[in-house]
């Protein structure tokens, strides 16, 4: 069974793995709790963008993704303020068109070899030494700037109103924990693919639910289930030949259903 940590991309791809286990449900609370899950469909489409634009000029995809990731998060962000559109309804339009616009830039570069299905659904054997250094690097600022505004993240979440009260910068909060959002979506894609980090984020924050209602033991937790969930996924990947995207995901939906099956029983 531990043959297989013989192989160096496995042990990349084991690296990786926890490394976005632990950030995917860390960002990912923060937008269940906001009612904002769709956020993470929407900015995993518009990351395709930045694949396609760093796969066409030669620049690294990943660092390509996260350009474009911020940059529609901030737009996001500003057209949700301005309040003349539905917070849905942005989420929407720029799911459809991000989604729209990589297709056209793929689509346009006839001539390039590349196997875009790693960047849509994962792949473990794609994971390089320096996706490692790079999701290390990011995945510390992240986890750091969580630390130190856990609290703050928490009260805008849950209620802005209440944390304009409290003096609380909501604007530049919301940018922030949306800048992180894009981040971990886009340095996720080599593991769990740009159509299926959403679900990441969002599946293990959910289950962790149906076992606390308190919000630190939430957060715990979810990290915990979306650990177990890459182990899981990426064990069958290797041995049963599967997307480790797929996997993965399958195995967080196969713990859900476990803990509504426990709740119901308990």
């Amino acid at each position: 069974m531990l043959e297989i940590f013989q192989y160096d991309f496995m042990i990349r791809a084991f690296i990786a793995g926890l490394i976005i286990a632990v950030l995917a449900p860390s960002i990912g609370i923060f937008l269940v709790v906001k009612r904002y899950s769709l956020l993470t469909d929407t900015l995993s489409h518009v990351s395709l963008v930045g694949v396609a634009l760093g796969l066409l000029s030669g620049i690294n995809p990943v660092l390509t993704a996260i350009a474009v990731s911020i940059i529609a998060a901030l737009g996001m962000e500003k057209l949700r303020h301005a309040k003349k559109i539905f917070g849905e309804s942005v989420l929407t339009l720029f799911l459809s068109g991000g989604l729209a616009l990589s297709l056209i830039i793929f689509s346009a570069s006839k001539g390039l070899n590349v196997n875009i299905f790693s960047y849509l659904f994962g792949s473990i054997a794609t994971v390089s030494e320096n996706d490692l250094k790079m999701m290390a690097g990011f995945g510390l600022f992240i986890l750091l700037i969580i630390y130190f505004l856990f609290k703050r993240f928490f009260i805008t979440a849950y209620d802005e109103e209440l944390a304009q009260a409290n003096g609380l910068p909501i604007k530049l909060l919301n940018i922030t924990l949306m800048i992180l959002a894009a981040i971990t979506i886009s340095i996720s894609m080599r593991i769990v693919g740009a159509l299926l980090v959403g679900a990441l984020m969002v599946i293990p924050v959910l289950t962790a639910t149906q076992f606390s209602k308190s919000f630190l033991k939430t957060f715990l937790y979810g990290i915990g289930i979306s650990l177990l969930s890459v182990i899981i996924g990426l064990f069958a990947s290797f041995y049963l030949n599967l997307p480790s995207g797929a996997a993965i995901v399958i195995s967080a939906l196969l713990l859900f259903v476990l803990s509504l099956i426990i709740n119901k029983k308990t």
